[in-house]
C-alpha cells in the first residue's frame, strides 16, 4: 500500500491521509444537473436534441426489417476513416442490422452532448468514451453496465484484456466501458541517433535498461545531445495541458506515488514522490538534454528533422513521425523511476442509458461492438494497441513495427485517477498543466508545483459532482 505523506493537520480519515477542516458544499435538496437537463428537455418538447438525434433513425432500417444500431464516435481524419472501415466489415457480416456510425467534435461538446443525450432518454445505442471520463457518468446513472454473459458468449471475455484495462473499465463491479484500445504515451526514438549514441541493442532498438533510473536516463540524453549537437530527448509541454499531465502522472505512478481525491476532504498526494517527479523533469528540461520553454510542435519538428534521439508523444503520433523517419522506433515508457509504469487512456464503448430500451437494439449492439474489437487489426494500423489481446497476439500484428515494440505498454498502463473532473480533454488537465509552469520553467522550486496542484484539486473537491 502506497503511503501519503500528510499535509497540514491531521484529521480524521484513511491513515496518512491529511485533512483540513472545511464546510462541504452544499447539494443537498436541490436538482443535479442531470435533473435540470432532463427538465429542461421535457420543457422544450424534445427540441434541444431533436435535431441532433434526429439522425439516429438509420433511413436504410425504415421498412427494411434491419434492426438499428446508432454508434456516435469522435473519431476524425486517419482515425475517422479506420473506424468507418471496420464499422464496414462489420455491417457486411451482419445484413440483418443497420449500423450508423456518426462522428462528433471531439472534446468538451462531446461529453456534454452525450450527457444530455442520455439524461433525455434519447441516446445512440453506442458510443465511444475515453475510459479516463468513465468515473464522471458511471456513477451518475448516465450509462447502463454491460453484459459480461452475453459478451462472453460472442468471444469476448475477460482473459482476453490486459488486467489493468479491464479493471479501469469496471466500477462498483460492474463493467461499464467495452475497451477498444490502450493508446499510452510513449518513447520514440531514431534509430541511427541511439545507435552512434551507444543506447541501442544488437537487433537495432532503444536498450530499456540503459535509459532506467533517473540518472541513467539523464546520462543518455546528453550522450543523444552529442550525436545531434543539439539535445537528446524532445518533450514539447509548453502550451499542451495533456502532455504536462501524462509526463508527470505516469513518473509520479512510476515513483509509488498514491492519491486520495475524496469530495469534501482536501486532496492528497505523496508529496515527496511528486517532488522528486519535478526534480527530474528541471533536470531533464535544462538546454541539453531537452529544450527549454518548448512547445509540442517545436519537440515534433526537431524529432523529425533528426536534431534529437528520443520523443515523448502519444502513440498517435506514429503515423506523423513515420512519414518523417519510415524507420522510427518506439517503446514502453523508460522506467525512469523503480516501478515499471506507462501512463494511457483507452477509447472504449459505452451504452448510454436508455428511455425505452429495445431488446432487439441491444442484442444487435453487442453483435456490432464485438465485432469491432474483433477488427482492430486495422485499428492497430494507426498506432493504437488493441485492447482484445487476440488480435495483439496474431502473427499479422507480430509484423507490425513499431507497434509490437510498445505493445507491452498496455500490462503497465496506469489511468487518470477516478474523480468526475479528471480525464481526458478536462479541464482538470489544463489547470493542472498550470500549476507545473513555473516550475518546469525554471522559475520556482519543484515543490511550488506540487503545492499549487494540491490546490487546485481541493478547487475541484470542493464543487458538487454536476451528473
Amino acid at each position: 500500500m502506497t503511503v501519503l505523506r500528510p499535509r497540514g493537520v491531521p484529521g480524521q480519515g484513511s491513515p496518512g491521509i491529511a485533512s483540513r477542516t472545511r464546510s462541504r458544499a452544499e447539494s443537498s435538496g436541490g436538482l443535479s444537473r442531470r435533473d435540470l437537463l432532463r427538465a429542461a428537455l421535457i420543457g422544450a418538447g424534445g427540441v434541444a436534441l431533436g435535431g441532433t438525434l434526429a439522425a439516429c433513425a438509420t433511413p436504410s432500417a425504415a421498412g427494411s426489417g434491419k434492426t438499428p444500431v446508432m454508434i456516435w464516435d469522435l473519431f476524425s481524419g486517419g482515425d475517422g476513416a479506420l473506424m468507418q472501415e471496420m464499422v464496414g466489415v462489420v455491417a457486411s457480416a451482419n445484413p440483418d442490422i443497420a449500423v450508423e456510425s456518426t462522428t462528433l467534435a471531439w472534446g468538451p461538446p462531446y461529453y456534454t452532448k452525450l450527457a444530455m443525450a442520455s439524461s433525455g432518454g434519447r441516446p445512440p445505442e453506442a458510443a465511444v468514451m475515453h475510459m479516463s471520463r468513465l468515473a464522471g457518468y458511471a456513477p451518475g446513472g448516465l450509462l447502463e453496465p454491460l453484459d459480461v454473459e452475453v459478451l462472453a458468449d460472442l468471444g469476448v471475455r475477460e482473459e482476453h484484456f490486459a488486467p489493468a484495462v479491464w479493471e479501469k473499465a469496471q466500477f462498483d463491479g460492474q463493467l461499464y466501458a467495452l475497451p477498444l484500445d490502450t493508446h499510452p504515451y510513449i518513447a520514440f526514438n531514431n534509430p541511427e541517433i541511439i545507435k552512434d549514441a551507444g543506447l541501442a541493442t544488437a537487433d537495432g532498438k532503444l536498450d530499456l535498461d540503459a535509459v532506467a533510473g533517473a540518472d541513467n536516463f539523464l546520462a543518455a540524453g546528453r550522450a543523444m545531445a552529442e550525436v545531434t549537437g543539439e539535445t537528446g530527448v524532445g518533450w514539447g509541454y509548453q502550451r499542451d495541458p495533456a502532455g504536462c499531465w501524462r509526463m508527470f502522472w505516469g513518473l509520479y505512478s512510476q515513483n509509488g506515488g498514491g492519491y486520495e481525491l475524496t469530495p469534501g476532504r482536501p486532496a492528497a498526494l505523496d508529496e515527496e514522490a511528486a517532488t522528486e517527479v519535478f526534480e527530474f523533469l528541471q533536470a531533464m528540461v535544462d538546454g541539453t538534454v531537452a529544450a527549454k520553454n518548448q512547445d509540442g510542435n517545436a519537440a515534433s519538428g526537431r524529432f523529425m528533422s533528426n536534431r534529437t534521439g528520443l520523443m515523448f508523444a502519444g502513440e498517435w503520433d506514429l503515423p506523423m513521425f513515420r512519414d518523417a523517419l519510415p524507420d522510427v522506433g518506439a517503446t514502453q515508457f523508460p522506467a525512469v523511476f523503480d516501478t515499471p509504469a506507462n501512463y494511457a487512456d483507452s477509447h472504449s464503448f459505452v451504452l448510454p442509458k436508455q428511455g425505452t430500451p429495445d431488446p432487439a437494439r441491444r442484442e444487435a449492439t453487442y453483435r456490432v461492438l464485438a465485432g469491432i474489437l474483433k477488427e482492430s487489426l486495422t485499428w492497430a494500423s494507426a498506432g493504437h494497441i488493441p485492447a482484445y489481446q487476440p488480435i495483439v497476439e496474431e502473427p499479422a500484428y507480430q509484423e507490425l513495427t513499431p507497434q509490437r515494440d510498445y505493445a507491452p505498454a498496455a500490462e503497465i498502463a496506469v489511468f487518470d485517477p477516478d474523480a468526475w473532473f479528471t480525464g481526458g480533454g478536462s479541464d482538470f488537465q489544463t489547470r493542472m498543466a498550470d500549476a507545473m509552469t513555473d516550475t518546469l520553467a525554471g522559475k520556482a522550486p519543484a515543490r511550488t508545483a506540487v503545492t499549487r496542484m494540491l490546490s487546485e484539486m481541493d478547487r475541484f473537491l470542493a464543487q458538487p459532482n454536476p451528473a
